[in-house]
């Protein structure tokens, strides 16, 4: 008869940490919050690929000047008691994925960027000999969001001598508790807007199309897979809906179609009610509730349209949670195997 594991021991490893890690958020709605986190994340090479003695000095002299202002209107706009609502979205997942693995591990938010960043948090559990799981919240991989978070993770443990202590989970873009959880906020969106929309926009973050080549349309692929996946399971047919690619920042080309024109076509055509679902961002935050809720939906009616539904984020959705927890807990198993790389 096989034993069971004895409550908060995994197979004779200390106590393990789960990092549940996002993209940060500023500190505060404030100018100098925005100026300083959005320094931060637009000086990652991982973000924005072109040469450095190009982009600095541009980011520098023009967009932390011009920029930080703008956004922060935005941010002030959406911030409830609480805090910014990707930070209060990633508690809400941490605290449900928390109950779920109970005392196999703890678990926490943490950040690429701004204050709680992964490395920091990484460090503190892999100090106090504990060994860590760094679980990213992106089901569609890139090297600005998975690829980014890695490094900083892998980097960090290897400084310290902890490499063997530490792995990686991400959830997949086609996998059925985060597909389930999709369509679920779908229905309960369509049915508080009084019924199913005209036409379903399908909006992921938009990337380069040369970082995009680069990793072989990865990222792409990834996108165009959750969009199939949760078509089927809709029912919902294709000739209704639209995938595209929002919250474009820079020169070149992007992926396409762009999220605003898609929304202006739509309205052009006079479609009367328009969703739009957002499957890369886990958690609401700017890029939902103000680019698309609010600017999104100004487009669209400026172009004819009529009502935008913005579904809201899977969030704590008990069936992404309960995907989460399954990804968690095989990471868990493997820590008593050798580290494999992300």
């Amino acid at each position: 008869m096989r034993r069971g594991r004895r409550p908060g021991k995994l197979a004779g490893m200390p106590r393990a940490h789960v990092l549940l890690v996002n993209l940060g958020t500023p500190e505060a709605p404030t100018e100098a919050a925005v100026r300083a986190f959005l320094d931060e994340f637009l000086s990652d090479p991982s973000v924005v690929d072109l040469p450095r003695w190009i982009w600095l000095p541009l980011l520098r002299l023009i967009v932390l000047r011009r920029r930080p202002e703008r956004v922060a209107r935005q941010y002030a706009s959406i911030w409830s008691a609480e805090g910014s609502p990707l930070e209060v979205g990633t508690r809400r997942i941490a605290r449900a994925l928390a109950a779920r693995l109970g005392a196999r591990a703890a678990v926490e938010p943490a950040y690429r960027y701004g204050r709680r960043r992964v490395d920091e948090r990484l460090e503190a559990a892999l100090a106090r000999g504990r060994s860590a799981v760094v679980l990213p919240l992106f089901p569609q991989p890139a090297r600005a969001t998975t690829g980014t978070i890695a490094e900083l993770a892998e980097e960090t443990a290897l400084r310290i001598g902890a490499r063997d202590r530490l792995r990686f989970a991400v959830p997949a873009c086609d996998a059925s508790g985060y597909v389930e959880a999709l369509a679920d906020r779908c229905r309960e969106a369509f049915r508080a807007s009084g019924g199913s929309p005209d036409r379903l926009v399908v909006s992921f973050h938009g990337l380069p199309v040369r970082q995009d080549r680069r990793e072989g349309g990865r990222y792409s692929e990834a996108c165009r897979r959750t969009f199939a996946a949760l078509l089927r399971a809709l029912d919902w047919p294709e000739e209704r809906a639209h995938i595209a690619y929002q919250s474009r920042f820079g020169p070149g080309r992007w992926l396409s179609p762009a999220t605003e024109a898609v929304l202006r076509d739509l309205g052009r055509q006079g479609a009367g009610h328009v969703a739009v679902v957002c499957p890369g961002f886990l958690t609401d935050g700017l890029e939902t509730i103000e680019e698309i809720g609010v600017r999104g939906a100004r487009i669209h009616a400026a172009a004819g349209g009529g009502r935008l539904t913005l579904v809201p984020a899977v969030a704590d959705h008990p069936r992404f949670v309960e995907e989460l927890a399954h990804l968690a807990e095989a990471a868990l198993d493997s820590l008593a195997s050798p580290a494999v790389p992300p």
